[in-house]
């Protein structure tokens, strides 16, 4: 009889610690301290807890755009193996963040003078898809999330916040990335433009990307999360 074959988690994340040091002020602010999570591949995790109590610098942490004092993000790469995210060189994860880890923030940040179509058809393109596959995903995208397409050679600083978001998240999503992260993907949607988010998602974990995020709006997170953590004051309770 052949015993089951141990999958190891695509992220196993252990005793994560970081605190800021506010100069000025001569104090040291703890920002999350010894939090651990396991993810699976193709699970759904959410992260809840109010403004401050430390969710979103999880999700830094591990994108390394923040570095810690402590603890280990071990990613399960595709193309390097098993790789501790808070150690890699900066080559792995510039490699990662075009082709195996998608990020969803608040904010958008694209190059100036580049179109909405433009900004989600480079995405696309990162991934190595044919150019007119690309260009046939990127307005798919745009379609689902209404955005009109009056605006798709505009340029999006002249986007509202509500389309600004949409975009973003059409811009991480159209790569269908092997790992997720959403940091608060819905701050300023209203409840259709959310339900269009969550039918994205839900298509993504089907198709067996693994999902992180930090919500606020618990009734979005409803039939989508497998586990949820609520984080106080940088760490986890019960």
């Amino acid at each position: 009889m052949k015993k089951a074959r141990y999958m190891a988690p695509i992220l196993d994340i252990k005793e994560l610690s970081k605190t800021f040091r506010i100069h000025r002020l001569e104090r040291n602010i703890p920002a999350c301290k010894d939090v651990s999570i396991r993810l699976d591949h193709g699970q759904f995790v959410g992260i809840t807890g109010k403004s401050g109590s430390g969710k979103s610098t999880i999700l830094k942490l591990v994108y390394r755009t923040y570095h810690p004092q402590t603890g280990s993000a071990v990613y399960d790469s595709k193309a390097f193996g098993p790789l501790n995210l808070l150690q890699a060189d900066e080559r792995r994860m510039i490699h990662l963040r075009r082709y195996e880890i998608g990020y969803v923030s608040q904010f958008l940040n694209v190059v100036p003078r580049t179109s909405a179509l433009q900004i989600v058809e480079t995405s696309a393109l990162e991934t190595g898809t044919a150019p007119e596959d690309a260009r046939e995903k990127a307005e798919d995208m745009l379609r689902h999330f209404e955005l009109d397409p009056e605006l798709w050679d505009n340029y999006p600083q002249t986007f509202s916040g509500g389309e600004k978001l949409r975009l973003n998240i059409a811009k991480a999503m159209v790569k269908a990335p092997r790992l997720l992260l959403l940091d608060e993907p819905t701050a300023s949607l209203d409840n259709h433009s959310k339900k269009k988010v969550a039918e994205v998602l839900m298509r993504l974990k089907e198709a067996g990307t693994t999902i992180l995020g930090i919500f606020h709006d618990l009734d979005f997170m409803e039939g989508l999360c497998d586990l949820e953590y609520n984080i106080e004051a940088g760490k986890f309770t019960a």
